[in-house]
């Protein structure tokens, strides 16, 4: 099949999926969880400086073409940012206005290829722009706990949230999985206070934001302590440094600790993985499910 068939192809399988804008309503997060195996969200850093890949896709052409990509290769979500969070540090703030123009010539397209669209922004006022266009989910670094008005904009628009754990720092000290759970359980009563069902939640651990490398890799290991907070889990340990401390790479060269970490986060619990490498990273998942099957 070319390039361009299978783009078609992948567009009209996901026009099925309807976003919170949309004239046919519904929980495009249950329709998604439906498909009954683990779900691949692709990212796009519409950015000069995200840690991986900052600058190759600024260009909005770049950018539209790159998610083109993602969708055929086989990307469930596609999950668009304009503003680095970078998870070790050194990402530069940026104005609502500037992150808006970042996004202005992308995201319709992107929205455009019927492909579920997160928006991945720390601002309640670009969510709100965002799922007004139709993007259909909210991923939220902070939680709900960084920028006040993000859970009144998610509830509003009736639109599924991704809820990550983070820290300003890391703290060797403290014992991680009870941080996550601490952080998870505040996230979930400000969701339910705002009026977000529970159906509408993911819960991300945040590999790599605000913990040393030992807490991201325990975060991976212990995915079950969250699985009782009644949500799916997300995992997004795409070129991590963790790698790096267990096999020192440059983050385009840790494709292989990428899907090792997504393989063990799906056999842990997690339902959805974020991921650069979207071809690479089905592929893997189709095998090991075809191995478990032969079992």
């Amino acid at each position: 099949m070319s390039g361009e068939m299978a783009t078609m192809a992948t567009t009209l399988t996901h026009r099925a999926f309807s976003t919170p804008g949309s004239a046919s309503g519904g929980n495009v997060l249950e329709q998604l969880l439906a498909k009954a195996r683990p779900l691949v969200m692709g990212v796009l850093n519409v950015t000069p400086d995200s840690f991986s890949d900052g600058g190759r896709y600024l260009d909005p052409q770049a950018a539209i073409a790159h998610a083109r990509r993602l969708a055929a290769d086989g990307a469930d979500i596609l999950d668009v940012g304009a503003e680095s969070t970078r998870p070790y540090g050194g990402a530069v703030r940026i104005s609502i206005e500037e992150e808006r123009a970042r996004l202005a010539p992308v995201l319709s397209d992107v929205i455009a290829l019927g492909v579920p669209v997160s928006i991945d922004t720390l601002k309640a006022a670009i969510a709100a722009w965002a799922l007004d266009l139709g993007a259909a989910i909210v991923n939220d670094v902070w939680g709900l706990q960084g920028d006040a008005d993000m859970a009144r904009v998610v509830a509003e628009h009736q639109a599924p949230i991704v809820i990550m754990h983070n820290r300003e720092t890391a703290d060797p000290a403290i014992d991680i999985v009870a941080d996550v759970t601490d952080f998870f359980r505040r996230s979930l009563d400000i969701a339910a206070r705002a009026g977000i069902p529970r159906e509408r939640i993911v819960l991300d651990p945040g590999i790599g934001f605000g913990k040393t490398v030992e807490q991201s890799l325990i975060c991976i290991a212990r995915l079950d302590a969250w699985r009782d907070c009644g949500a799916p889990l997300l995992v997004g340990a795409s070129r991590k440094h963790f790698i790096h401390s267990v096999s020192p790479s440059d983050p385009m060269d840790r494709l292989g600790g990428s899907l090792a970490a997504h393989l063990l986060a799906v056999e842990n619990g997690a339902v959805i993985v974020r991921v650069h490498d979207v071809a690479a990273t089905t592929q893997a998942l189709a095998v090991a499910s075809a191995i478990r099957g032969a079992r």
